[in-house]
């Protein structure tokens, strides 16, 4: 072992034990650790813990963790206060101390280490450091190193839109509460949890703008003082029960999530909040910190040549860290996002409240409370079809079962569960004409338990097809062959929609294998659109559409949802999303038109809004119609999740069943958050402010992720694309799994099937 020369910048609970763990794995290095305070200085209260980090503390260090297990609160509930209910779900296990406890373990710790610890002294530069091999700037999440350094880590920092407020209570508390204060200023809540046997942390967050109609004293930034305290202790009143706050440099803030493009330069590393921040209410940032020193150390002990081997161990504690934080970063958004709306959720009973909260990061959920609590699922469970029946989308008499078995009503269109098998382009028609491929594409799948059964786009004219392979209903051998796939699909107990739309500026290109978005090398088409702008720099510039464009386009959606009466299709969706034309029409990126058509978001809906009209005064009465969407293009100055909310309530002011909630696609340059059921916020934010049923889809990949969906009200039905092309009988196979094969209708020749076979067994 080399005798490394380290110094560290920052004594937070990261630094300190980093510092720790790597004098035990390299007793040779030199350590030098700056903190800019005091040693007795401590910001905060508490700090939290899950079994998996304690587990890694006592791996890594038994000694620590046995001091730190001498400070512990433990506690496995989460209570739930709302509108005068206390909702709890046990099986959570954590363990709190307080943080001025944690830092003098780990300064102990160091001290027996022979660390050498410099309190008081602000850190050099990392460039006046050059006597050190490895530079840790473990210094926060305000990391003035970070900062002066931030074009060479890639620093992004974006702020978000609560305001909060830490404080630390006498009040004794037994597990971690959350607190629903329905405020004259609006919506806002507490995080509470203890860190000892007689105080607690509780923290105080607001949306924006309830924190601007409070008005609240120290809103400049500054540590606020006695009388802003009082107000606090005014607001939260019942659930502090005479208790009262007290405070620590206490300030209003707004949470910034911090990353970075590298968490080092070769030399200079970045550990802790100083390389990432997650939201609070998602999990400690002290907990990744320590995490992060874990592996750091772990990677630089076995350097022996500073210069060949410290570049690789840092390169190895980014790789192995980078996807674990990115992850839960991804969390900490769903999460910090849910807090940002609370205001949407008030008008739920406690029970599926309670639910949502708890399932609000996508982290935890059904599944994973079944496991914790098994009573409180089946009791949501149970309250779940209790409120269906009362609101008519299931029948009397059924019983609790998971929620995607349930059977769903829209109008008077009956399915016989909530899952979907999502539109999907097969790109393998003949001049719009579907065929054998395309039967036993959707009757395999109908066949495999879903309830609905979407086609691809079927376009309503060869112009607006988006590949030669595209589907059609604007010939009328067209309808026959939908006729005869649909007539299968009910055979089996299925229902089907049909999907129609018109390419727009995406129209003329290959198929999606032989270059997706690219245009044909030769045999094209003309394309309409709002505006003369291609799709992709290369692509082929479309006509700016006329009336009389619109009047003939308008005709042929008309004629194709006719088409779709007389072929047997139980729902109509009209596309108006992923960039093709109605959608062009609706986002800023590809309408820059100047009449009527263009400007204002009520001008570009116009269009859609006609089409649909029309399309809905031939469309029968009893059959449902819905609407896509894209609810956000991912790009800067396009359409976001307000725009999608206006976007929907438009539509179902005309008479839209439900809104199948997407997202993307408009443009090239989008960004997509992709994670898991990424974007399923913006249909559960359209379904609970304008009150219209919705369709979710996007990154949904397990049946425990459709039953968090549907249980938290986030969506009314679940469309899923991928995993019914892995596996068309996906829902069959999700009811053997789960032990209910009676919950779904089995064909009687794959009756045989119906359980799941015994392990080792074919």
């Amino acid at each position: 072992m080399s005798a490394l020369r380290i110094a560290c910048i920052g004594a937070g609970p990261g630094g300190l034990y980093f510092a720790a763990l790597m004098r035990q794995r390299n007793p040779f290095a030199r350590i030098t650790v700056w903190e800019r305070n005091a040693a007795d200085d401590t910001f905060g209260f508490g700090v939290v813990f899950s079994d998996e980090t304690l587990q890694g503390v006592a791996e890594s260090d038994r000694t620590v963790h046995e001091r730190m297990a001498n400070s512990f609160v433990t506690w496995d509930a989460i209570d739930v206060h709302y509108r005068g209910q206390v909702v709890t779900s046990g099986g959570h296990a954590f363990a709190a101390m307080g943080r001025h406890q944690l830092l003098a373990i780990l300064q102990e710790r160091c001290r027996e280490l022979q660390v050498d610890l410099r309190f008081g002294t602000p850190a050099p530069d990392p460039a006046e450091l050059s006597d050190y091999d490895v530079v840790v700037v473990a210094d926060g999440a305000r990391s003035g190193t970070r900062q002066r350094h931030a074009e060479q880590f890639g620093q992004r920092a974006e702020e978000r839109h609560c305001k909060y407020i830490w404080f630390g209570t006498d009040l004794p508390l037994k597990s971690f509460k959350f607190f629903i204060a329905e405020t004259e200023y609006g919506v806002c809540q507490a995080h509470a949890y203890p860190y000892s046997e007689d105080r607690s942390t509780f923290i105080i967050e607001m949306p924006e703008a309830v924190w601007r109609r409070y008005g609240s004293p120290g809103a400049d930034g500054e540590p606020i003082g006695p009388e802003a305290t009082a107000d606090c202790e005014r607001l939260f009143a019942d659930a502090l029960a005479g208790y009262r706050l007290f405070t620590n440099h206490s300030r209003w803030a707004a949470f910034t999530t911090i990353t970075n493009e590298r968490w080092h330069d070769g030399r200079t590393v970045l550990l802790g909040d100083a390389a990432h921040t997650a939201h609070f209410s998602i999990g400690s940032g002290t907990k990744l910190a320590m995490e992060d020193a874990a592996v750091l150390a772990q990677r630089l002990a076995g350097c022996a040549d500073p210069l060949a081997d410290v570049p690789a161990a840092l390169d190895a504690y980014e790789q192995q860290r980078r996807p674990v934080v990115e992850s839960l970063q991804r969390s900490a958004r769903a999460s910090l996002e849910w807090f940002e709306h609370p205001e949407q959720y008030v008008g739920q009973e406690p029970l599926q409240f309670a639910f949502n909260l708890l399932t609000r990061s996508r982290r935890v959920t059904y599944d994973n409370l079944r496991l914790r609590d098994p009573d409180f699922v089946a009791e949501v469970d149970a309250w779940f079809v209790g409120a269906e029946i009362r609101r008519g989308t299931v029948p009397e008499g059924t019983l609790p079962r998971p929620p995607m078995f349930l059977p769903y009503r829209l109008r008077g269109l009956e399915l016989r569960n909530r899952v979907v098998v999502s539109s999907m382009d097969t790109y393998s028609a003949v001049d719009g004409l579907v065929g054998d491929f395309h039967l036993v594409h959707y009757g395999s799948r109908a066949q495999g338990g879903a309830g609905l059964v979407m086609t691809e786009m079927v376009c309503v004219s060869a112009e607006g097809r988006i590949t030669p392979g595209c589907a059609g209903l604007y010939e009328p051998g067209h309808e026959a062959a939908w006729r005869r796939i649909v007539g299968f699909v009910r055979e089996t107990g299925a229902r089907m929609g049909v999907q129609l739309g018109h390419s727009g500026r995406k129209g003329s290109t290959r198929l999606m294998w032989d270059g997706i978005d690219e245009p044909l090398p030769d045999g094209n088409w003309p394309l309409l659109a709002p505006s003369p702008l291609p799709y992709l720099p290369h692509g082929q510039v479309p006509r700016e559409m006329t009336r009389a464009d619109m009047e003939v386009v308008r005709d042929q959606f008309v004629a194709a949802a006719r088409a779709a009466e007389r072929a047997g299709f139980d729902l109509l969706e009209l596309h108006c999303g992923h960039g093709y034309l109605l959608s062009s029409f609706i986002t800023p990126v590809a309408n820059r038109r100047t009449d009527a058509y263009g400007g204002s978001l009520e001008n570009r809906l116009r269009f859609p809004l006609e089409v649909f009209d029309a399309v809905r005064a031939v469309w029968p009465e009893e059959r449902p119609m819905t609407v896509r969407i894209s609810a956000t293009d991912w790009v800067t100055g396009g359409l976001g999740g307000d725009d999608a909310v206006r976007v929907a309530e438009a539509f179902a002011r005309h008479g839209a069943d439900a809104i199948d909630v997407s997202t993307g696609q408009t443009t090239p340059d989008a960004r997509p958050a992709y994670g898991r059921s990424y974007q399923t916020p913006f249909s559960d934010r359209i379904r609970n402010e304008v009150g219209v049923a919705t369709l979710t889809v996007g990154a949904i990949s397990s049946d425990d992720d459709v039953n968090s969906i549907l249980l938290a009200g986030r969506a009314d039905l679940c469309a899923l694309g991928r995993p019914h092309l892995y596996d068309p009988y996906w829902t069959l196979h999700a009811a053997a799994e789960r032990g209910v094969p009676e919950a779904v209708e089995w064909p009687i020749q794959l009756r045989a099937g119906s359980r799941k076979p015994p392990t080792g067994r074919r």
